[in-house]
This record gives C-alpha cells, structure tokens and sequence, in this order.
C-alpha cells in the first residue's frame, strides 16, 4: 500500500488481512473492519 493505492485497492488489502486473520487482535480486526466499511461507504455511489 501507498498513497497512490486507489480505494479499490485499499478494500481488497484491508478484506485479505481480515479473512486470513492478519491481525494483532480482536480489536485491530474491528478497526480494520470499520475501515473497510467506511471507505466502501465513502466510494458508493450516489
């Protein structure tokens, strides 16, 4: 990832960590859950 990611990218990166458990913890599993949520919910069409 970098700042020239699109947010496409960033969903898919954020979606691999989440299903294969790449995460500290339960609660870093959350933040990035929210993330991805956020940044789906920010791109969705109007």
């Amino acid at each position: 990832m970098n700042l020239d990611s699109s947010a496409k990218e960033l969903i898919e990166y954020l979606e691999n960590r989440i299903n294969n458990n790449l995460v500290k913890n339960s609660v870093h599993k959350v933040k990035f859950m929210t993330a991805r949520d956020m940044i789906v919910e920010i791109t969705k069409p109007k």
